[in-house]
């Protein structure tokens, strides 16, 4: 049976919205962790055969395959072709799952799978209003479908109302969101500290930390938060962080691990992605991880790590009550409620921090999931070698 390897993984430090990385080109981002990536594997850059990055909001500095042009904008060589992925937040774990098949298909050898987002320079959503607005469209992209209103009536499509749904639906309260809010701050200043994140962070001229983690954060200060929605529960403190970075894993086959010397270091052991209600829109882990475990033949207590993104602290509260998860093994550095959230980039940080936290504790089994626009999930299981 082929295996699909990681063999490196790398990331920038995540930088705050108007923050270290704000002014620094995407295809410029995407150019320093693939730069990083060829350095620290060795490898010859003109065997890898296929660069897949996750991006949204693909218009401006993002827009023309902004895979292709962060290698080339790193300038390696302009045989490699590259292509880019939109499955909305889940964007580059799903570039992962491409760049894997591929391997394990035996139709490719050595693949890159990344992503990138810089969204101090592209807010969320701006693409489809600037798609939108020269053709005269008024409505987004699901209230002019006669087929979408026919079947989901005119719900709104929003991830902060998706996150008050999952919230009242699990009995989750404001205040255990903030708790949980405020862990992943404790977790992230307390990874940085201890210096977790070292290798897998490539830093940036001077940005050699990630900028998103709030030392004198208190329950006090984000109980003084108003929420988001006129009667709501969600706040800025529970809720991802809009963020700019890039990450880059490289995948190879058996038999480019031994044709250029590699050392592997974790095996691709599951691949899978479900879907879910698109108005709830952000609860899709929850059975997609139901899914994985059962055609894994594992149980959540065979993972020694679970990284899943904190979009909303009630996405993984409510992922928490249905799967039965350790919390202390979930999330262990912290997510993106203090790490931030670059969009399309966000999937393969989670797959660099995990697979650099299961070697750090010696762990064998990492599992990553997170919600996506359209109420999916992507879940990917790999085992540390």
């Amino acid at each position: 049976m082929a295996e699909a390897y990681i063999v490196e993984a790398v990331r920038t430090p995540v930088g705050r919205r108007r923050g270290g990385l704000a002014a620094v080109h995407p295809a410029d981002l995407g150019a320093h962790v693939l730069t990083a990536l060829v350095e620290r594997s060795s490898i010859d850059p003109a065997a890898v055969e296929d660069v897949v990055f996750g991006c949204l909001d693909t218009v401006g500095p993002q827009a023309g395959d902004i895979a292709r042009t962060c290698w080339l904008a790193a300038g390696l060589p302009e045989e490699v072709p590259g292509v880019t992925v939109d499955r909305q937040c889940g964007s580059s774990q799903q570039a992962v799952h491409f760049a894997a098949q591929g391997v394990l298909s035996g139709t490719q050898d050595l693949v890159v799978a990344g992503g990138v987002q810089n969204m101090s320079q592209v807010p969320i959503a701006f693409a489809s209003r600037q798609a939108a607005e020269p053709l005269g469209l008024t409505e987004g992209p699901f209230a002019g479908s006669s087929g979408w209103r026919a079947r989901y009536g005119r719900a709104p499509v929003s991830q902060f109302h998706g996150a008050e749904l999952i919230a009242r639906k699990w009995g989750i309260s404001r205040r255990a969101m903030e708790e949980f809010a405020l862990t992943s701050h404790r977790r992230a200043v307390r990874a940085a500290d201890e210096g977790r994140f070292e290798k897998e962070i490539v830093p940036y001229g001077d940005m050699t930390a990630d900028e998103g983690p709030r030392r004198d954060t208190t329950l006090e200060l984000m109980a003084a938060l108003k929420p988001v929605l006129d009667g709501g529960t969600i706040t800025a403190a529970c809720s991802s962080q809009v963020s700019d970075g890039a990450a880059a894993l490289l995948l190879a086959s058996e038999r480019a691990v031994r044709d250029h010397g590699l050392t592997p270091r974790a095996r691709v052991h599951h691949l899978s992605v479900r879907g879910e209600d698109p108005i709830r829109m952000l609860t899709a882990p929850i059975p997609a991880t139901a899914h994985a475990l059962k055609k894994t033949g594992m149980s959540i207590d065979d993972m020694d790590l679970v990284e899943i993104n904190e979009a909303f602290a009630p996405v993984v509260l409510a992922w928490l009550q249905e799967t039965g998860a350790d919390p202390e093994r979930v999330n262990a550095n912290g997510g993106a409620i203090a790490l931030g959230h670059p969009l399309g980039a966000t999937g393969a940080r989670l797959m660099t921090t995990l697979l650099h936290e299961l070697e750090r504790t010696g762990g064998r089994f990492g599992l990553q999931t997170m919600c996506e626009g359209g109420g999916q999930a992507n879940v990917t299981v790999i085992e540390r070698l």
